[in-house]
């Protein structure tokens, strides 16, 4: 087996030959501390496998936040060229479709008008928020609704008259993912989503109440409008049950298939098929059809956000100055043109905890944001800091144009409950000054800062390595856990 060898100051090559079958090498950006956890816990082995699918192009790539996944590691990014047999793996997306982060900054100064009110609004947040791993969502919808909302993503709760028109625009793809089939997404999974639009889920998605603590890059923070001292929402969820049931639904039909088409993958969680495939194109259909229900959840949330700062603080919603910043997946497969070998080629582009970086003057980006590159929304581990970043130009060469998505875990969750109870950990967080609300507090720990890299050394490492640059850190306040 060829070693590991570093190439540059938190630039990884895994090798040609590190795993049998690889047809490109991978590509770790991490510093020694990242790197030696993502060894030890086999990451940069799934890096590996993941060079081995058909049509991989460039290099398997790993963010600073990497971790043990399902098939690709999280915080794994692969492209393949559609034109030369280049696959789709469900595994490169995972199951819970279209997860991201969402950040809305305000009008609210946190010494004059929250820091008081700070315990009241997460209790209301508690109350008006639906959480926890089943339960009704603040938005539930019949089957004609639930078609509606995976073809026009928040389109469908904005004609309800739920959020404003300013939202779409500062959501990743205007805040519908296009091409997608909700013929391809089953009765069970529409079934299972149906009454979950507006709900935060479980595990490690969460609501928390921030305050911009510092800003690094004044004229990115002027166009996000970020200031010092300012109270910010993160919101973090997904597709809840109907990207689960749709992964697990195309997963079974790809698995089976996989190995009738000739392909050999070094793990059967890599089950991948042509994209020109009909089958693949199901499940392309599908997964942007959940990713398309993850933006609408993640719209209504904010929009049940919004109502309790207004209760708690006795203003108008439309007082509170509560704007979108930007609305990001960490989820997705996408086809997209990038230069490889000289030539513009359409590329499947998998990024799974991993977070589209676009740099400077792209198209695709809302005009406010041209200048400065696409907001990256990166939350830390509960209790500790998070960070607002945007692409850096150098990242469509370096990266597919993709960078980090969070902390990343560093534990199991049942190491994590063994280090520390729930209760435990409350105590010792709110003597640090952050107001929790839990769903469940005996599985707190499980989200304990300890269980979860350093997001300062994850971020710091990819404006070092020319994946984004940091605008602004902001420091919890107050969580709201499912």
């Amino acid at each position: 087996m060829s070693e590991p060898r570093r190439l540059e100051p938190s630039v990884w090559e895994i090798p040609v030959g590190y795993v049998p079958g690889m047809r490109v090498p991978g590509i770790v950006f991490a510093n020694d501390e990242l790197f030696a956890k993502a060894v030890e816990d086999r990451a940069v082995e799934q890096v590996a496998n993941v060079a081995t699918l058909p049509g991989i192009v460039g290099a398997s790539y790993a963010m600073p936040d990497i971790h043990w996944g399902y098939g690709f590691p999280i915080g794994g990014v692969a492209a393949t060229d559609v034109a030369d047999g280049g696959v789709v793996s469900p595994g490169g997306v995972g199951f819970d479709i279209g997860c991201g982060v969402r950040l809305l900054r305000s009008d609210l100064d946190w010494d004059r008008d929250v820091r008081d009110q700070i315990g009241p609004l997460v209790h209301t947040l508690a109350r008006r928020i639906p959480r926890g791993p089943g339960g009704a969502g603040l938005l539930p919808l019949d089957r004609a609704g639930v078609d509606r909302v995976l073809v026009e993503g928040v389109r469908h709760p904005l004609a309800r008259g739920v959020g404003v028109e300013e939202d779409a625009a500062a959501c990743e793809d205007g805040g519908t993912v296009p091409g997608a089939d909700p013929a391809q997404v089953s009765d069970r999974a529409s079934q299972r989503g149906a009454p979950q639009l507006g709900s935060l889920g479980g595990g490690n998605h969460f609501l928390e109440v921030q305050v911009v603590d510092q800003v690094r890059d004044a004229e990115a923070a002027a166009a996000m409008g970020l200031e010092t001292g300012q109270v910010c929402l993160m919101l973090h969820t997904g597709s809840r049950g109907i990207g689960h049931q749709t992964c697990t639904d195309h997963l079974r039909v790809i698995d089976r298939l996989a190995p009738a088409l000739g392909i050999r993958v070094p793990d059967r969680q890599l089950s991948c098929v042509p994209v020109e495939r009909p089958e693949a194109a199901a499940y392309l259909g599908a997964m942007r059809a959940a990713g398309n229900f993850a933006l609408a959840n993640r719209h209504v949330l904010a929009d049940g956000a919004r109502r309790a700062f207004a209760e708690v603080l006795g203003r108008p919603v439309a007082d509170l100055g509560m704007d979108l910043v930007y609305d990001v997946s960490h989820n997705l497969a996408k086809l997209e043109e990038h230069e490889v070998g000289g030539r513009l080629r359409t590329l499947c582009v998998h990024r799974k905890g991993a977070t589209r970086a676009l740099g400077p003057g792209h198209p695709e980006l809302p005009d406010r944001y041209r200048r400065v590159g696409q907001p990256v929304i990166n939350p830390g581990s509960m209790g500790t800091f998070s960070y607002v970043l945007v692409g850096d130009r150098r990242a469509a060469a370096r990266s597919f144009a993709s960078t980090c998505h969070g902390a990343g875990r560093s534990m199991s969750r049942t190491r994590a409950r063994k280090l520390m109870s729930g209760p435990d950990l409350r105590r010792q967080l709110e003597a640090e000054g952050v107001v929790l609300a839990a769903g469940n507090w005996k599985l707190l720990s499980e989200e304990a800062p300890y269980a979860y890299k350093d997001a300062t050394a994850v971020v710091e490492t990819c404006e070092q390595v020319g994946l984004s640059r940091v605008v602004a850190r902001l420091r919890p306040a107050g969580v709201l856990k499912g």
